[in-house]
């Protein structure tokens, strides 16, 4: 069984996010793997260690975005897959998924794939639209927000929790996965994984070798099918205001007043 996981390289949460002057979030300071795709990661490694499968880690950014790979490689994957190119800098979710369905393509043509997993969401831009629009470009059925994943034979079937209810949903291979961070807890890599990570290959790809062309916002003509890059053109950009310190009121038995001026005052009721 061969399983592809996509990981991405994401400003850590903790640390403090700023906009470059093309009003880009800045990358490459404080980043780390996509807590989300821990989750991903560790469902691949454990499918492959139930079927005796192999697992790649994939991901597209830039230069220091291969250390998401690096990390899924001490966790169990086999081999990665980095692609890199500056052609594809400030992709939308589209874009990125036609980068990553090509690079799943690209794989396949070596040894078929069966299952392509993500996390749920990237904590960068929490739109969670990646694994449908992975799953339609591709033309694979989709299994998403998983907190439970089983495997018969070649079917894979998922329990998911959508409010008060669990769906049960099963779809025969190949697939993609999405994982909550319920369906797991992630395994941390020892000194010997870690060591055994940095023999592990990693092939480098840009959009050449995938056979894309890039077109989108930047390009006079608009996105186009079948094209890289992003859709979308960023107008204008500016830091979130810091917070201004609040106002504390002393209840001296008109408090509920006070709040209540304050909420009226503010427009907040």
């Amino acid at each position: 069984m061969r399983i592809v996981v996509c990981v991405k390289h994401v400003p850590d949460l903790q640390a403090e996010r700023t906009l470059g002057p093309d009003g880009r979030l800045v990358r490459g300071e404080d980043d780390v793997l996509n807590e989300l795709d821990e989750n991903a990661v560790e469902a691949a490694v454990t499918l492959a260690e139930e079927t005796g499968g192999k697992v790649v880690a994939l991901t597209m950014g830039p230069d220091d975005a291969v250390d998401a790979v690096r990390r899924a490689l001490q966790m169990g994957a086999a081999q990665g897959v980095h692609v890199n190119d500056e052609r594809i800098a400030g992709s939308d979710v589209v874009g990125t998924a036609r980068v990553l369905a090509a690079a799943v393509r690209k794989l396949g043509e070596e040894t078929p794939v069966d299952l392509v997993v993500t996390g749920m969401a990237s904590m960068d831009g929490l739109t969670a639209m990646l694994p449908a629009a992975l799953a339609a470009d591709l033309e694979l059925p989709q299994l998403t927000l998983a907190g439970d994943v089983r495997l018969e034979g070649s079917t894979l079937t998922i329990t998911r929790t959508i409010g008060d209810a669990d769906e049960v949903l099963a779809a025969d291979l190949p697939a993609v996965l999405s994982v909550t961070d319920q369906a797991n807890e992630p395994r941390y890599p020892n000194f010997r994984a870690i060591m055994a990570a940095k023999k592990k290959p990693v092939a480098i790809w840009d959009l050449d070798d995938l056979g894309l062309a890039t077109t989108g916002a930047e390009a006079d003509g608009g996105p186009e099918v079948g094209t890289a890059g992003a859709g979308t053109r960023v107008l204008t950009a500016a830091p979130r205001p810091p917070r201004t310190s609040g106002r504390v009121i002393t209840d001296s038995g008109d408090a509920g007043t006070q709040l209540a001026a304050y909420l009226v005052e503010n427009k907040l009721v």
